[in-house]
């Protein structure tokens, strides 16, 4: 039991990636105040159980999950173009049937709680030198996403009841993610939007599956029309000593360094990422890096788009808050994998194609395949390929459609070293999602 517990220092979640729209209550000259109404249903099954909390069996997983986010933004302009603004809104999240094929979550989750609670303040042209709000400022209780999502991409996992008797409960809707916004932050945005411009921040998790960590977190960046450059640095500073005894004995302390590139190199249609992040533990160091490129065809009816992508993370390499910073397959590489099975990136090596298309204004389709390899297969032995096919249907403006199949074939079972409960055969994964904003 203690190996399935230890799955979940790199544990990914899936990102569904609708905004919340706003509907104006009030404006005058100087103040507006927004309602934010945003709600996410999803129907899934899969053919195929996974080991991860020890509590499924051979056999086929079906359940539900919704998420209703609502609440307001406020803005109120001040002189020199500078502005505070701030936002309230609650998450309100069940999951409902078998819960997930992993057991991550049980399936009679519910909760409602606050989920953005922040105030904050920026420049306008109050510091001509620092370009226009080249200074803003925040606390409180908000969503932090790092770069693509390699690093941190919000507090997003949310666990259930099934995993560590309950301890890392959240209240439901694990692959919906609604909750995202890290508990307590501090954050200092200097530079504007262009050139060079960086980020000091301290962040405060109240997720018991992360085990509650605080960070420090820096960031340098120079962003041009070709694309961005930047340095982060992040630490550890404190853990929740009962929940990091159970599932990260490692991370208090551990301090890590990445250096990045994202754009097109002045080249319409080309897209080129990457990115190196060294870890620095206690007893040991690890490390993760990325390589992308991709094309678009902008002249083709459709304008159809590919990528390729690989990463390795080496055997020990924590993720920490990773996720879909940039695109449905980001870095939840796999809908299988990513959310049950594993490798949850980390001891893998994972080759990607990402295949793209857009036959009509508000529909586009997508296949996202990939190649998992494991580093030590004396840790675990997740070697597995999946396919995924989905669409995006926008049906009018406060509707999205969302269907999903996937295919994923495990090399070994969780009997020898795999994950997959019973067998090492192909699974048939489904699910459709339901998005409503105004």
């Amino acid at each position: 039991m203690l190996a399935c517990r230890k799955t979940i220092i790199a544990l990914s979640f899936a990102c569904v990636c609708v905004p919340a729209a706003a509907q104006p209550l009030y404006k005058d000259e100087a103040t507006e105040v927004d309602a934010r109404l945003l709600a996410l249903a999803g129907a899934f099954h899969s053919r195929e159980n996974y080991s991860q909390s020890g509590t499924r069996r051979e056999g086929a997983s079906r359940w539900q999950e919704a998420v209703l986010q609502y609440g307001f933004d406020l803005r109120h302009s001040l002189d020199a173009g500078s502005q505070l603004y701030g936002s309230l809104n609650w998450v309100s999240s069940a999951t409902f049937g078998d819960g997930d094929p992993a057991g991550w979550s049980s399936g009679d989750e519910r909760t409602t709680k606050i989920e953005d609670a922040f105030v904050g303040w920026r420049s306008g042209t109050r510091f001509d030198v620092m370009g226009e709000n080249g200074v803003d400022i925040s606390f409180g209780r908000q969503n932090i996403v790092i770069g693509d999502g390699f690093l941190v991409s919000g507090d997003a996992l949310n666990l259930g009841k099934e995993f560590v008797d309950g301890k890392a409960n959240r209240g439901g809707g694990y692959y919906l993610t609604g909750r995202k916004a890290f508990d307590r932050t501090a954050v200092l945005r200097l530079g504007g939007q262009q050139g060079w411009r960086g980020d000091l921040m301290w962040l405060k998790s109240d997720n018991p599956a992360q085990a509650r960590p605080e960070l420090a977190l820096g960031t340098l960046e120079h962003v041009s029309e070709q694309g961005t450059l930047g340095l982060t640095y992040l630490k550890v500073t404190d853990t929740d000593q009962a929940m990091a005894d159970l599932l990260f004995p490692e991370r208090k302390g551990m301090q890590l360094y990445s250096v990045r590139g994202q754009g097109n190199a002045g080249v319409s249609g080309l897209f080129l990422a990457g990115e190196y992040a060294w870890e620095q533990k206690d007893n040991a160091r690890e490390n993760a890096w990325y390589l992308e490129a991709g094309w678009t065809f902008d002249d083709v009816p459709g304008t159809p788009s590919i990528n390729y992508r690989y990463s390795r993370f080496s055997e020990g390499y924590d993720p920490l808050f990773y996720g879909n910073g940039r695109a449905l397959g980001t870095w939840f590489q796999g809908e299988v994998a990513a959310n049950y099975a594993g490798p949850f990136n980390s001891n893998a090596t994972v080759q990607h194609v990402g295949l793209k298309l857009a036959p009509a204004e508000d529909l586009k389709l997508g296949i996202l395949l990939y190649t998992f390899r494991t580093l030590d297969a004396s840790r675990n032995q997740l070697d597995a390929d999946e396919a995924d096919l989905y669409a995006e249907w926008s049906i009018d403006p406060h509707w999205t459609l969302m269907p999903l199949v996937g295919l994923y074939k495990p090399k070994q079972s969780a009997a020898n070293g795999g994950t997959q409960v019973g067998n090492s055969a192909t699974n048939l994964y489904g699910q459709v999602l339901l998005a409503w904003s105004f």
